[in-house]
């Protein structure tokens, strides 16, 4: 068994939910056979959409790091980031850390191609999108992304914002009038991209065809550290 590295609070409730999927996907019968994680959860790290639209100076990578870097001195075998938008900057990430980071864009883009996915909804924050990280790890895998009009990628963003990370339910209104956007728009599967969304997974009736980004690194953490219940081989809703 190894152990999981967690870079936290980016933003809390997603690491504690993270954690939870973790251990739920666990095939553990004790205490004893569950993964060892060491967790650093730092809320004040800078916000990372509004540096990667320029709307802050803040570069969120340097605090990022040092988490990284006091986790890997505890000896952990793989570091993981419950914050999607964070993947934006993983090249600078990694490149200054010793230990394998997770990759959750990846291991979401290699889940759907081999589900035979061809087309693809994505809802996800600003940063996310204008990055163009889910795009290109997608479209090299032959396939296509359908986004959010900007009238609706706002109400993803007030979603995120608004509701989960200022600890209000989510408008769930809001969320079906993007949801029938993205499938008129031929969307197969929608990709619960923000790991704020996967709240709504969570604690909504969110109906088929979603697929949550963060149960897709809880998948690939346990994969790599531990041992993988039956049941989470397959997580499309």
């Amino acid at each position: 068994m190894k152990t999981l590295g967690v870079i936290g609070g980016l933003g809390p409730m997603a690491t504690v939910y993270f954690m939870q999927l973790v251990t739920e996907m666990t095939d553990a019968k004790t205490d004893q056979e569950h993964i060892p994680m060491v967790v650093h959860s730092l809320p004040q790290i800078p916000d990372r959409t509004a540096y990667l639209l320029g709307t802050s100076t803040e570069n969120p990578v340097p605090q990022i790091v040092e988490c990284g870097k006091k986790i890997e001195n505890t000896g952990v075998d793989y570091i993981a980031i419950p914050c999607i938008t964070a993947h934006a900057l993983f090249d600078d990430i990694q490149e200054s850390l010793e230990t394998p980071v997770l990759h959750i864009i990846r291991e979401t883009a290699d889940y759907l191609e081999r589900e035979g996915v061809r087309v693809v909804g994505l809802e996800a924050t600003d940063g996310t999108i204008n990055a163009g990280v889910f795009q290109k790890e997608l479209e090299q895998r032959g396939i296509r992304v359908v986004l959010p009009s900007e009238e609706k990628q706002k109400m993803v963003m007030h979603i995120i914002y608004n509701n989960v990370k200022a600890g209000l339910r989510a408008d769930m209104e809001r969320f079906q009038l993007v949801e029938t956007e993205l499938l008129v728009k031929g969307a197969e599967v929608i990709i619960l991209g923000c790991t704020e969304l996967s709240m709504l997974s969570r604690d909504e009736k969110i109906g088929h065809g979603y697929l949550d980004a963060m149960e897709v690194l809880a998948r690939a953490a346990v994969l790599n550290c531990g041992k993988l219940k039956a049941k989470y081989q397959r997580l499309l809703t």
